[in-house]
């Protein structure tokens, strides 16, 4: 839906609650045009149900006023004296619509004064609870979301097993863009196995603004660009989601290109706009090696103890050769002075090599995970040529992300050498927002940006910035696995990451403490 029919849709519900509740508002001795007038209308609601005016501001939060709208239905119906079980579930069942019942046929007082306090337990568990999630699903959808590293891209960077608080606010928080889902879960909701959501309808994007813009080297957490999947894990139907925008996949990458720039992968290195990129000292870049023994049988437990390889170790007793999926650079020397070492050397995709499966998927171009490019990374409001060799690059961008994913139908086409969108000839191409490339650390084993290339900028969720647990999924116990030095550490900064693990528990024992004896005090007293 666009702004427009949103504004539309807005104006229908005000006609809407003006119909069902005027005779309400004169009851409680307001202006039956009270009840018509946007957002006013709503102000003096709250006064009438004896709620805070800021509740108003709940209302137009995206997936909180899926849970205010039925707690407004039922305290209008208290307030006019509906208090029994059966009015209240009437109240939900019937999308509020019970109250133009009341309103038409039911000759009720107002309670100017009633008590907003629940009368039974359950009512108190029932008010605390909800809001609870209110509170949580405005902290998870504009300020913090708990996200865990699922997969080793990023090791020994990020570990998988780590459990991180991730800023919405760095960058700017999105106004949720699907609107009807179930509060402070993805794509589906947990235990059940459906989906979360309805498709439809959908709000134009919209970020708030934020403090910082995504710079290089930033660790991002993103909604993967490409995330149409064959099937929900839990369905197995065969079908194809769609997904949008707000609800693809999270991805978390390291942002290793800006808007503007020109990437190449040479030899596995990034350089950008020429020359090597600059990691930041927290980054542990990972490669593939090979090598041979002198005979003596090494295993994954010794490679995983001595040298913290978790990414894979094969070793081939018959030929004494081995192959480490991911090491890091840092560790290579160390590894080549161990008497058991015979060889050892980094492995390297032959520049002539092409990968089919890499992006922009076309058969000229002969790139591989350690040759890649060069490639410009868009930048909005910049023009570029489109011809047939610089399509593939741009078709994605044009057809999808700035076109049905801006509710905008972008066809494209060949007639021999020339290029035709919707039809109509056409040779450059302006774009409307800002993209990114991504990279996992673990450079032979991570899907990023070379597999589906740029990340649109609407795509992007957030920047991690805690460490608040981490478990290491090799160890034998639950106690043993956990990685007491990660825990409370912040993801961004120069050096080896402190842990303020100990300062934390510091500050809850003055806290505790505090509060024990000075309540001990107030009972001596």
């Amino acid at each position: 839906m666009t702004f427009t029919e949103w504004f539309i849709f807005f104006l229908v519900v005000q006609v809407i609650h003006f119909a069902g509740t005027w005779k309400l508002y004169q009851k409680a001795d307001r202006k039956a045009w009270e009840a018509l007038v946007p957002v006013y209308n709503a102000v003096i609601l709250m006064k009438i149900i004896n709620r805070p005016w800021w509740w108003v501001i709940l209302l137009f939060i995206p997936i909180v006023n899926l849970i205010m709208f039925p707690v407004i239905w039922v305290e209008t119906l208290r307030s006019f004296g509906k208090n029994s079980s059966l009015d209240t579930w009437l109240g939900i069942l019937t999308l509020g619509f019970y109250i133009y019942y009341v309103n038409y046929t039911q000759d009720v007082k107002h309670i100017k004064d009633r008590s907003i306090k629940p009368k039974t337990t359950v009512g108190e568990w029932v008010s605390s609870i909800l809001f609870a999630v209110v509170a949580a699903t405005i902290v998870h959808g504009y300020f913090m979301q708990p996200f865990t590293i699922p997969t080793s891209s990023l090791e020994k960077t990020l570990l998988v097993g780590d459990y991180l608080f991730v800023s919405k606010f760095h960058y700017g928080a999105r106004i949720p863009q699907t609107p009807i889902a179930f509060p402070m879960v993805h794509d589906t909701i947990p235990g059940i196995g459906i989906k979360s959501y309805l498709s439809e309808p959908q709000i134009p994007y919209f970020r708030l603004p934020g403090f910082e813009k995504v710079k290089k080297n930033d660790i991002v957490v993103f909604n993967w660009p490409v995330d149409t999947v064959n099937a929900f894990h839990q369905y197995g139907d065969g079908k194809y989601y769609h997904k949008p925008i707000d609800k693809k996949s999270n991805y978390v990458k390291r942002c290793v290109a800006t808007p503007g720039d020109s990437l190449e992968i040479i030899a596995g290195k990034i350089h950008i706009n020429g020359q090597p990129l600059q990691l930041s000292e927290r980054a542990k870049p990972q490669y593939s090696y090979q090598g041979t023994t002198n005979g003596q049988e090494l295993t994954p437990q010794y490679m995983y103890q001595m040298y913290d390889i978790t990414d894979g170790f094969y070793y081939n007793k018959a030929t004494n050769e081995f192959i480490i999926s991911a090491l890091p650079e840092e560790a290579e020397e160390r590894l080549k002075n161990n008497p058991y070492i015979k060889t050892l050397e980094r492995r390297v995709y032959p520049e002539d090599q092409k990968t089919a499966s890499l992006f922009p998927n076309d058969k000229k171009k002969r790139y591989n995970l350690d040759y890649f490019g060069p490639i410009y990374i868009p930048e909005a409001g910049k023009t570029v040529k489109i011809t047939p060799e610089s399509l593939p690059y741009y078709r994605r961008i044009i057809e999808v992300y700035e076109g049905s994913e801006m509710g905008i139908d972008n066809k494209i086409s060949l007639n021999g050498t020339q290029v035709l969108l919707n039809g109509q000839p056409f040779d450059s191409y302006t774009f409307k927002q800002d993209y990114y490339w991504m990279m996992g650390d673990n450079r032979h084993n991570s899907e990023d940006s070379r597999s589906w290339g740029y990340v649109p900028y609407n795509h992007v969720v957030g920047k991690p910035v805690f460490i608040w647990f981490s478990k290491d999924k090799y160890a034998s116990g639950f106690l043993d696995g956990i990685r007491w030095d990660r825990m409370f550490t912040t993801v961004k900064g120069e050096g080896k990451p402190v842990s303020y693990l100990p300062y934390f528990l510091i500050l809850l024992v003055i806290f505790f403490g505090f509060n024990y004896f000075r309540k001990r005090k107030k009972s001596d007293s």
